[in-house]
């Protein structure tokens, strides 16, 4: 009996033996830190689907961005580079910047207002109706002449008082291009460049052609100011160097003839959001503003603001 005793206790103690001084294996997380891993990968993923909606929200509306009709050029191939670099479609819609800040303000949809003046956006900003405007290029006065005028010896200023030549300007008030013309008739008098009475004189024969809310339509692709010079409605117009330049790569007969400095005025371009913001209308005024877009605005004859 006593030996089977023994066995039985020796086959116990063998049983018993494997499970002796082994440490258990590790045990898997508990339930409770399953479920915080999960809810932050949960929270990751939303946030990156959010990000994602969003960038796809600006790629598929459509930008409308309201400008200056002598941002024509530059601000078409400002927006191509835009759409390529975002995916975001642009709607350019040009004209004298008094009367789109006038639209603007009646309620007109836009997202960006770019004027050939600081101003005008700074009145919608003033109204609520902008954010704060930011200086983004400066441009100055030329004069666009037919191939054959002559200044007949004499300076510009004083020819342009001469009762047979007829001077071109756009609409003060309504765009900036007239306002700053009529600028440069008050320097020709107060710089001593033609007598008293000068800057009367020329704003009261000055032919306010273009720029006014009843003044006809540019011709699709054209310059106004060429066309018109061309076509013998002017024998001068005073615009901007940029449309004067463009102008004549048009109609190379034309003659662009350089103002002196002390009669020529600056113009400050102002841009700004019109509210209420949307992430498109931002990016696209830090884009104007960032070296690509003053790339694009000094290869049109544009300076940095």
């Amino acid at each position: 009996m006593n030996g089977g005793t023994a066995d039985r206790s020796q086959a116990s103690a063998m049983h018993a033996a494997p499970g002796r001084g082994r440490s258990r294996p590790a045990r898997p997380s508990s339930r409770a830190e399953r479920r915080v891993r999960r809810a932050a990968l949960a929270v990751a993923l939303a946030a990156w689907l959010a990000g994602a909606a969003v960038d796809r929200a600006i790629a598929q509306q459509t930008l409308v961005v309201h400008a200056a009709g002598s941002l024509r050029s530059a601000l078409a191939e400002l927006a191509r580079a835009y759409e390529r670099q975002t995916g975001t479609a642009v709607e350019l819609k040009f004209g004298p910047s008094g009367l789109l800040k006038d639209r603007i303000a009646g309620g007109e949809p836009a997202q960006v207002f770019a004027s050939a003046n600081m101003t005008y956006p700074q009145a919608l900003h003033a109204q609520g109706k902008a954010e704060a405007v930011r200086a983004f290029a400066r441009n100055e006065l030329g004069v666009l002449a037919r191939g054959d005028f002559s200044l007949q010896g004499k300076p510009l200023a004083q020819r342009l008082l001469d009762a047979d030549v007829r001077v071109g300007t756009s609409t003060p008030r309504a765009d900036p291009s007239g306002d700053y013309a009529f600028q440069m008739f008050e320097r020709i008098e107060s710089s001593g460049a033609a007598g008293p009475g000068a800057a009367e004189a020329l704003k009261a024969k000055a032919m306010q052609l273009t720029g006014g809310p009843d003044s006809p339509p540019p011709p699709a692709g054209r310059s106004v100011y060429g066309m018109l010079v061309a076509q013998g409605q002017a024998d001068v117009f005073v615009t901007y160097c940029t449309n004067a330049a463009e102008a004549r790569k048009e109609q190379p007969s034309l003659q662009v003839l350089p103002l002196p400095a002390a009669i020529n005025v600056a113009a400050s371009y102002g841009i700004a959001v019109v509210l209420p913001a949307s992430a498109a209308a931002s990016g696209f005024v830090d884009f104007v503003l960032g070296e690509g877009g003053q790339r694009i605005l000094r290869g049109w004859g544009f300076s940095a603001p």
